[in-house]
């Protein structure tokens, strides 16, 4: 814990000024900003060369802070997330309180209660959700490590945490599935 606190202090800094970080998760290296600041998550789409009609992804510490941000969390939510034993982000219905350029057109979100340590700590430390997408040039292949992230992201970026750079094992993206009204669940990436 001792050498995240730097880390998590100085990228909480960087977030709460509407800037834009790279780092560690508990899938692949990513590109994160306060998901509650609308021109932060501009900032990204831009640094990604990404059209802004595609959601992202974003963080939470704990699943106690889902109704904040969804205004129906169906039941079969809760085991999910509870049992999932790898990364596994949910589609919900109705988004509120986020950026609106980080909601989907059809209102939705996609959140991923993390299992990461740091992450945890900094969504804490900063108290708002924060933006996860993979740290890559839209359209471009997702970097297994840190060393796979472009110079462009590296550079556009305000702040890179200085943690797990020399991990070299092959993360995968998390598994995202949509749950329907009907307690049907989709699977849009496994």
């Amino acid at each position: 814990m001792d050498n995240l606190l730097p880390e998590i202090n100085k990228a909480a800094e960087v977030l709460r000024a509407g800037g834009i970080i790279i780092y560690p998760t508990d899938t692949i290296w990513g590109i994160g900003c306060d998901a509650t600041n609308d021109d932060a998550v501009k900032k990204i789409f831009s640094l990604k060369k990404r059209v802004d009609s595609k959601s992202m992804i974003i963080l939470l510490e704990s699943s106690n802070r889902l109704e904040s941000y969804v205004q129906r969390v169906p039941e079969q939510a809760w085991q999910l997330i509870e049992y999932s034993e790898k990364p596994l982000s949910i589609v919900y219905d109705n988004a509120r309180n986020l950026a609106n350029s980080v909601i989907a057109e059809d209102g939705s979100i996609c959140i991923r209660i993390t299992k990461d340590e740091f992450c945890k700590k900094l969504i804490g430390k900063l108290r708002k959700p924060i933006v996860s997408t993979s740290a890559n040039l839209s359209r471009e292949k997702a970097p297994a490590n840190y060393y796979e992230i472009p110079e462009s992201i590296l550079k556009g970026a305000d702040y890179v945490v200085n943690l797990r750079r020399e991990e070299k094992s092959n993360p995968k993206p998390s598994t995202i599935i949509r749950l329907r009204e009907n307690g049907q669940i989709e699977f849009l990436r496994k």
